[in-house]
């Protein structure tokens, strides 16, 4: 019975963590999206397209 539980919570810690970094990859992606959005869209817009939207 015991290791029943145990290959059940393996298998819930799993999902849990698979969904999660789907999760996460597509928060990356939308992140990466935005951040060359931004690029392009600021560096065509700035005085001589030399302006940079972030601070470093």
């Amino acid at each position: 019975m015991v290791a029943v539980l145990l290959v059940l919570l393996l298998a819930l810690i799993l999902f849990g963590a698979g969904f999660a970094l789907k999760v996460l990859w597509w928060v990356a992606l939308a992140v990466i999206v935005l951040w060359l959005l931004g690029f392009l869209v600021r560096g065509t817009t700035a005085a001589g397209g030399r302006g940079r939207w972030y601070r470093w």
